[in-house]
């Protein structure tokens, strides 16, 4: 449910439709890019996000 106190941005309606798709899990790899959708991963709690240190680990976990 979104925040009232929060203005909704691209990010959060992304995170919206990937609640609303049933994903469970995110992999990245953090940078400056996204940031904004690691900010609204953060108020999602049904997602969890793991971060990753590089781009393949993250393409290898998601595959499994």
């Amino acid at each position: 449910m979104p925040d009232p106190s929060h203005n909704r941005t691209a990010a959060d309606l992304l995170v919206e439709c990937l609640v609303a798709e049933g994903l469970e899990y995110v992999f990245s790899v953090p940078g400056e890019e996204t940031m904004d959708v690691l900010d609204a991963l953060s108020r999602t709690p049904e997602i969890r996000h793991i971060t990753t240190r590089h781009e393949q680990g993250a393409a290898f976990m998601a595959d499994v």
